[in-house]
């Protein structure tokens, strides 16, 4: 059986270990990999694994071993292909050792700069992103300067030259056997201490610096009640302060017009789907939330990481441009305002209304783009598919 290693940081609270954490288990379920998780922080880990113990250095967890990265790093036996996980840099020891140790599959040529025989593959597996560079870079080699290493830059992507997007078997079916029964929803809302309701379904996942205040006024005027809903996050005291309440916790409402806010729980993955599913509308952030909005196949908004220089709204352009081909004129610009505003420059009433009127064309382009985006290849599916080529 290979054997994989993928090392994960926790830089951004969940993003970077939920999109490792699906990426380790679909190896190891649907592709038969014996995958280690390597994660430096455990108890951010916990939230997302259920049942994992912090106080373990290692387990396993439905057929992933998770292992505790920490430093100084111990002596390991090196695996057949190692993931780096968004640029997070193998522990120096595993380095040398990889160099040094020969993989159990042997190697169809000789490395790039010297080594021979036998090679591990080696993948930093970058950040998504819908940029036209992304496909030239795509797979490009980087031998390592000192050590008989290679390591290939692997890009997850929208089109048929990236590395596609994470995507388990039987989630689009699952997806619209949630969505086809009304049912399954009103268990799920029970689940959630919730009664099904005809207010518009808003769920909200952002970061701190997002326009909140104006996005709940502008719900809060809006011309049709809404239901937010809000995951336990770290906007919590903005939406506290917004209503002038104390620290608003799960489980606590708090309405103003025509909005009703209600802070749900700490959602595991599953459910946060669920949640997805059964909105009219999503509020994304950073990356994994961002494809499971695009899986659920509801408009969405969604919200980049803030870098300098701005450069996060050229990513968000370039997904924009991509995204809504085949969108009217008028629903494409409102796609494309309402995401700059949130991201930019501040929300307001009409960019809200603007978003409603437009509703129903967004819902009907948010399906089909979601059965495009499905008969690509999985992520995972053409990691496994490019590492067999590799040795």
């Amino acid at each position: 059986m290979q054997r994989w290693d993928i090392f994960c940081k926790v830089v951004d609270n969940y993003g970077d270990i939920g999109g490792c954490w699906r990426l380790a288990r679909q190896l190891a379920n649907e592709h038969g990999l014996a995958v280690r998780l390597w994660v430096d922080e455990p108890g951010v880990a916990q939230r997302l694994i259920e049942g994992l113990d912090t106080s373990l250095e290692r387990q396993v967890m439905v057929g992933v071993e998770i292992c505790h990265w920490a430093e100084p790093f111990a002596d390991e036996t090196v695996a057949d292909v190692v993931i780096e996980a968004f640029g997070c840099d193998l522990p120096q020891s595993y380095l040398t050792a990889m160099a040094a140790s020969p993989s159990p599959q042997p190697s169809p040529q000789p490395l790039p700069n010297g080594g021979e025989g036998v090679k591990h593959v080696w993948l930093n597996l970058e950040y998504l992103s819908a940029e036209n560079w992304v496909a030239e870079f795509h797979l490009r080699p980087s031998p390592h300067p000192s050590l008989p290493l290679t390591k290939y830059f692997f890009f997850p992507g929208f089109t048929e030259q990236t590395g596609g997007l994470i995507r388990e078997q039987g989630l689009i079916e699952k997806r619209a056997a949630f969505q086809n029964s009304s049912q399954a929803q009103a268990a799920f809302w029970k689940k959630l201490a919730l009664a099904d309701s005809a207010a518009l379904k808003v769920s909200l996942f952002c970061y701190a610096d997002a326009p909140i205040v104006d996005l709940l006024e502008s719900m809060a005027v809006s011309s049709q009640p809404v239901l937010c809903l809000v995951p336990d996050s770290g906007i919590l005291p903005i939406i506290s302060k917004y209503f002038g309440a104390s620290a608003l916790k799960a489980g606590d409402s708090a309405g103003k017009g025509n909005l009703t806010v209600r802070i749900l729980p700490f959602l595991s993955q599953d459910d946060y789907d669920c949640l997805l599913w059964a909105c009219d509308l999503n509020f994304v952030r950073g990356e994994d939330s961002w494809v499971r909005a695009l899986w659920a196949a509801r408009p969405m908004i969604w919200q980049p990481y803030r870098q300098q220089q701005q450069t996060h709204l050229l990513k968000l352009q370039a997904f924009l441009d991509l995204y809504s081909a085949g969108l009217s004129e008028g629903a494409s610009n409102v796609l494309h305002e309402s995401h700059t505003r949130w991201c930019s420059t501040g929300f307001a009433a009409e960019n809200w209304q603007a978003i409603l009127a437009h509703l129903p064309e967004l819902t009907g382009h948010a399906i089909e783009q979601a059965r495009q985006l499905a008969a690509h290849t999985d992520l995972a599916a053409r990691l496994v598919i490019f590492c067999q080529n590799q040795v």
